[in-house]
């Protein structure tokens, strides 16, 4: 996926942590943009054509203060309507953050292409969706694929399901994920990002569910071309996301922290850096004598000492003039030079 050669595209997943305020949405957006992050992410659905009556609510969500009594109650009161999403897009524009949602069923994903979202982001609860699969590869778009819950085999056949409706692979993007709120640290298994990298030769990217910032850190590190992390304006508030998601102040660090980790990641070729090149005569050091040496002694590494500056002699050099006669008295720590010796 043409994501970034040169930035990593971040993600900042407000999801349904709006709680079906327009205005909590707002300014979830305003956060966002704040932070630097590319893109604000909701969650677009309707509740009828995603669950049914008889949808338990999950236990991190009973956890996190949702006191409705199936996922259909829940959902429908976190829905977005067609309007609101323009509202939203709308606010998107002014504040110069792109606008991004998750469409969990065919209409609302073909309402969402219909808005000029120009990226696909496909749930971890979709990858075994053919029919959704099938139609997200239609589009054209560049796909974004959360693999939470999902095995190999499980990604390779929705790539593969993907492809088949025209899409090229180089337009896919698989994220390591873990379906668990909060996700514990033992189970985020970031090296499977680059498994995935590796045996689908296709790029990566990392949707955290974990406390913190530091595993979407370590995810810049290892290769993601894509972070996603959920956001809240505050941890305390009642609904599904908002216990396992950061705060606005977390947000501006964790996207200040990724930035300076891809600065800090540098090309593969090790050499000398810009700031460093000044500090290395002074750090490094050259072959100077230990002691007075007079005219015709022959060389022992005995007779040497090596001492800072470094603008001599490599001491990685001294094999050469051990054995070499003195051409002429030299003074206790006298910085040898090739005219010490007799050739």
């Amino acid at each position: 996926m043409n994501v970034t050669k040169d930035r990593i595209l971040i993600i900042a997943e407000a999801g349904v942590n709006h709680n079906g305020s327009i205005t909590q949405a707002k300014k979830l957006i305003d956060t966002a943009a704040e932070s630097g992050a590319d893109y604000v992410k909701f969650q677009t659905f309707k509740a009828k054509k995603l669950v049914t009556d008889e949808a338990r609510i999950a236990k991190y969500a009973i956890r996190n203060k949702v006191a409705d009594s199936n996922q259909m109650k829940m959902l429908s009161r976190l829905e977005l309507s067609e309007s609101s999403h323009h509202i939203l897009i709308n606010h998107c524009n002014k504040r110069g953050i792109k606008f991004l949602s998750t469409a969990f069923d065919e209409e609302s994903l073909k309402m969402l292409i219909s808005m000029g979202i120009d990226k696909i982001k496909i749930p971890s609860g979709e990858i075994t969706n053919l029919p959704y699969l099938r139609t997200a590869g239609r589009y054209g778009l560049p796909v974004i694929l959360s693999s939470g819950m999902a095995t190999m085999n499980e990604i390779k056949r929705a790539v593969s399901s993907i492809e088949k409706m025209g899409l090229n692979r180089s337009k896919i993007c698989i994220l390591q994920c873990t379906t668990e709120y909060p996700a514990p640290y033992d189970e985020v298994n970031l090296l499977a990002m680059q498994s995935i990298s590796k045996e689908l030769n296709l790029n990566v990217g990392y949707s955290d569910h974990t406390e913190g910032n530091e595993i979407c850190i370590a995810a810049t590190a290892l290769g993601a071309k894509i972070i996603e992390k959920h956001f809240t304006l505050n941890r305390n508030l009642d609904g599904p996301d908002h216990a396992a998601s950061i705060e606005p102040d977390e947000l501006i660090k964790l996207v200040s922290s990724i930035r300076n980790t891809e600065k800090a990641l540098g090309v593969k070729d090790k050499k000398a850096q810009k700031s460093e090149i000044k500090n290395i005569q002074l750090v490094r050091k050259s072959i100077h004598l230990k002691h007075f040496v007079p005219a015709g002694k022959k060389l022992s590494m005995d007779d040497f000492i090596m001492l800072r500056p470094g603008d001599g002699i490599s001491p990685m050099d001294v094999d050469q003039y051990i054995g070499k006669k003195a051409a002429k008295n030299m003074p206790d720590r006298y910085k040898f030079n090739k005219t010490g010796v007799t050739h």
